[in-house]
């Protein structure tokens, strides 16, 4: 099974829940599963953010070696499930085929529409990224067994 998650440009968001859901995948020993992230407005090769990568290192979280890349109908044929920030990146994931299998992350993790999007830190202070990963690892504590149960 493949996850994939989706922001805007690859280097805050999706890289942090890809970073989170791989954690958590692991300590329950759950290896079929590969995960990777996309962007809908990323710049190839375009490093993670600082702010994402400062607070990943104080959740002992390396991501110096993440690349961003942009979301493309391959990436979306790839994926067996992609959870995406907001309703944005869900329209364009249905654009490029991938109706069937794209859920907002937060409404897959158990919220209603109006509170399912997950907020851009993105040139915004430390304390914004914490929140965000704070956010990211409340939902991704929700969606690793519905992710894990689905393998079979």
């Amino acid at each position: 099974m493949h996850v994939m998650f989706v922001c805007t440009g690859n280097t805050c968001r999706s890289p942090m829940a890809q970073a989170l859901l791989k954690q958590a995948l692991v300590n329950r020993g759950a290896d079929q599963i590969t995960v990777s992230s996309a962007g809908t407005g990323a710049w190839d090769g375009a490093p993670i953010s600082e702010g994402a990568y400062l607070v990943g290192l104080e959740h002992g979280l390396d991501l110096s070696g993440h690349r961003a890349r942009m979301l493309t109908r391959e990436l979306v044929r790839s994926a067996d499930l992609i959870l995406t920030m907001s309703s944005q990146h869900r329209a364009r994931v249905s654009e490029l085929g991938g109706e069937d299998k794209v859920h907002m992350l937060g409404e897959y993790a158990g919220r209603d529409e109006a509170n399912a999007e997950v907020s851009d830190p993105f040139g915004a202070d430390l304390a914004s990224y914490r929140q965000t990963y704070d956010e990211l690892e409340q939902l991704i504590d929700r969606v690793v067994s519905r992710v894990a149960g689905r393998v079979k």
